[in-house]
């Protein structure tokens, strides 16, 4: 397994993308492992774009007020998530403000606004492979739009209260965090069916499919679930993943706000506002999951991505959480940091090479 081989990172070989002036919301890693796209709760939004190698920032959109996004490139209001199709043409990014705005990743221009959602657009992603385009929203529906040719294709409905996150792999369907309403559901989208999962006690915030036949979520509750497609009940919930904290003489869980994984290997990435971003390697068939270690960061992590080639990872850091203003942590800085993923040598072994 692929988890074996990673290293603990040396906290001095952490690099920090300082130019957001305020909490970075959500990020993406470019499918060739270049580039980094932002966006934060900039008012007058930012969105950039980063060069990996060099940490120089290649374009800036500026945002506008309100009701002015017809005349000025960016949002008018936070971006709250964000997702880049699997060649890299196009970049999407959804706002508060109801919008979903698609770019050319290449030269940051503008191509297109879809609106449709009734309230802040909260999750994104492309199928893989295609210009399929999955939106998820705090107006509890899901909709799927055809990019290439700017067209709205179908809305899906079923979670109860607002919709916190969602992702897809190369399959025609998505899974999505339902919030409060204590589900993840994953949503077949020629079937126009939905399955549902519970087992966290929770706000679900965040979710990541691990590979086709699993995926991995995360709660306010604590708690860090792996799922596999087939079993309503999660196949292994760490809680109190980032351990717990004082809240006014009360012992409160570390919310966790962001999950990542490694696709199709054994690797997770979780975030808190707990000081550090933890490792984990899914064991046996998922149904283990076992802490790795933990790097050092300073700030609420509301973004965290592996890149493609598992040689580094991404977390969007803020003083604040990315969907509101509960409290602050003034020592963070809003920034990017990209955290290097050394591997050990691994030792030579008799063995067939893992699958994983």
């Amino acid at each position: 397994p692929l988890s074996l081989q990673v290293q603990p990172p040396d906290p001095a070989s952490i690099r920090v993308l300082r130019g957001h002036q305020l909490p970075v919301t959500c990020l993406v890693i470019s499918p060739d492992d270049r580039f980094i796209f932002s966006a934060s709760k900039d008012g007058s939004l930012i969105k950039c774009k980063w060069e990996v190698e060099s940490g120089k920032r290649l374009c800036v959109v500026p945002g506008g007020k309100k009701g002015t996004e017809e005349r000025h490139m960016g949002h008018a209001s936070h971006v709250l998530c964000m997702a880049i199709s699997s060649d890299g043409k196009y970049l999407a990014t959804g706002d508060r403000n109801k919008m979903i705005m698609i770019w050319d990743a290449a030269t940051c221009k503008r191509l297109h606004i879809f609106t449709g959602h009734r309230d802040a657009v909260s999750g994104l992603s492309f199928r893989k492979g295609t210009y399929q385009l999955y939106s998820a929203s705090h107006d509890r529906c899901v909709k799927v739009w055809n990019v290439a040719e700017n067209a709205y294709m179908e809305t899906l409905f079923g979670h109860q209260d607002v919709i916190t996150g969602l992702d897809s792999l190369s399959r025609d369907c998505c899974v999505t965090a339902g919030g409060r309403d204590g589900t993840v559901r994953l949503w077949k989208i020629p079937e126009e069916s939905q399955l549902v999962f519970y087992g966290h006690q929770g706000s679900i915030d965040c979710i990541q499919l691990i590979n086709e036949e699993h995926m991995v979520s995360g709660a306010d509750d604590g708690s860090v679930a792996l799922w596999g497609l087939t079993k309503k009940k999660p196949l292994a919930l760490a809680r109190q993943a980032h351990g717990m904290q004082d809240c006014q003489g009360l012992q409160q869980p570390y919310w966790i706000s962001a999950v990542a994984a490694l696709r199709n290997s054994d690797l997770l990435a979780t975030g808190s506002y707990s000081a550090s971003v933890k490792l984990w390697k899914c064991g046996e068939g998922f149904r283990k999951l076992e802490p790795l270690c933990d790097i050092p960061v300073v700030g609420f992590v509301n973004s965290l991505k592996f890149s493609a080639a598992g040689d580094f990872l991404v977390a969007g850091l803020g003083q604040e959480h990315r969907l509101g203003r509960w409290w602050r942590l003034k020592e963070a800085k809003n920034s990017i940091c990209i955290i290097p993923l050394k591997r050990r040598a691994a030792a030579p072994s008799a063995e067939a090479p893992d699958s994983s």
